[in-house]
C-alpha cells in the first residue's frame, strides 16, 4: 500500500470479521460483524446504492464494548433484490440482523438514505432499540444518489455494463463529489461496489431503490428511544432541515457537525466520526 495510507486504516482492514446472513420478507440480507459475539450490538447503516463494505474501516473501531454489524440492505451488495423497497422493510431488515446476534437493545447508525432507515426503526421499533443516529441525512429532499439517477433520464432496470474492472473503477464517483475525499477510502469502498457479470462488470446495487430513497418530514415520529444527529459542515443535511428534524422528533435532540466535511464524513473525515460514534456508543451504553 501507499506510504501516505494511515496505519490505523491498514489496521482496520486486517480485522478479521464474520459473515452472516437471514430471511426478511423472502429476502436474503446479507451482513458482516466484528467483535465478540453476544455483547451488545452497533448496527451500521449505509447509503443508497452503497454496501456494507463503507464501514470496513469504522466497524472494527467501535468493538470495545460491542458487537459491531454492518448490514447489505436489500437491494445492495451482497443481498437480494426485491421487486420493491420500503424504509420500513430495510427497517426491519436491521433489527432482523441486530435480533439475530443478540437479544439487547441496538443501537442503530445510518448515513443518508441508512439515516431514513435508522429514524424509520425508531418510530416502528423505538423501545426496543438502545439509540439511533442519522449521519447527514437529509429528511425532506431526495438523496443525492436518487436525484442523479431520476435527472439521468435511465429509469429503466439494469446497471450499465462496462468492458473492464479498470473503466467501471474509474466511473465510480460519490454523490455529490468532494474535493476531500480520502483516496484510499475512495479506492477500498470502489472496489466492493462493483461485480463481474456477463459481458464485463457492473454495479452491484439495484437501480429501483432510488424509488424509495426519500424521506418526509410527515414520516418522523417522536421515539422511544434517544435519537442524535451529525451532519458533515458542508453537507446536504443543513441546518435548517436538522432542525426540522429535531423539532419533529420532540426538540430535544443533539446534533454534532464535522468540520471540514461534506455529505460522506466516512470518506471525508473518518476518524472526527468515529469519535463521535464512540462517544454516543459510551453515553447509550451507560443509560
Amino acid at each position: 500500500m501507499s506510504s501516505d495510507i494511515p496505519t490505523w486504516f491498514t489496521d482496520a482492514l486486517a480485522q478479521p470479521y464474520d459473515l452472516g446472513e437471514t430471511t426478511v420478507d423472502g429476502s436474503r440480507i446479507s451482513y458482516r460483524a466484528w467483535g465478540k459475539a453476544g455483547r451488545p450490538v452497533a448496527v451500521l447503516v449505509h447509503g443508497g446504492a452503497a454496501h456494507a463494505g463503507w464501514w470496513d474501516y469504522i466497524g472494527p473501531l467501535l468493538t470495545d464494548q460491542h458487537r459491531v454489524i454492518a448490514l447489505d440492505l436489500s437491494g445492495h451488495g451482497d443481498s437480494d433484490h426485491r421487486s420493491s423497497y420500503s424504509l420500513e422493510t430495510w427497517a426491519d431488515e436491521v433489527l432482523a440482523v441486530a435480533r439475530q446476534e443478540s437479544d439487547t437493545k441496538p443501537i442503530v447508525f445510518g448515513h443518508s438514505m441508512g439515516g431514513f432507515v435508522a429514524l424509520t426503526a425508531a418510530k416502528l421499533f423505538g423501545a426496543q432499540l438502545g439509540g439511533v443516529v442519522a449521519i447527514d441525512s437529509p429528511v425532506r429532499e431526495m438523496s443525492p444518489e436518487a436525484r442523479a439517477w431520476i435527472e439521468s433520464g435511465k429509469h429503466a432496470p439494469g446497471n450499465k455494463v462496462y468492458p473492464t474492472r479498470e473503466m467501471i473503477l474509474g466511473r465510480f464517483r460519490t454523490l455529490p463529489e468532494d474535493d476531500t475525499t480520502l483516496h484510499f477510502v475512495k479506492s477500498h469502498i470502489a472496489a466492493g461496489s462493483i461485480k463481474q457479470v456477463d459481458g464485463g462488470w457492473t454495479w452491484r446495487f439495484d437501480p429501483n431503490i432510488f424509488l424509495r430513497s426519500r424521506m418526509e418530514p410527515e414520516e418522523l415520529a417522536q421515539a422511544s428511544c434517544a435519537v442524535a444527529l451529525i451532519r458533515g459542515e458542508r453537507g446536504i443535511a443543513t441546518s435548517d432541515i436538522t432542525e426540522v428534524v429535531s423539532q419533529r422528533l420532540g426538540g430535544d435532540v443533539p446534533v454534532t457537525v464535522i468540520r471540514d466535511a461534506g455529505h460522506h464524513i466516512m470518506l471525508e473525515q473518518p476518524v472526527a466520526l468515529l469519535a463521535a460514534l464512540q462517544t454516543l456508543l459510551g453515553q447509550w451504553r451507560s443509560n
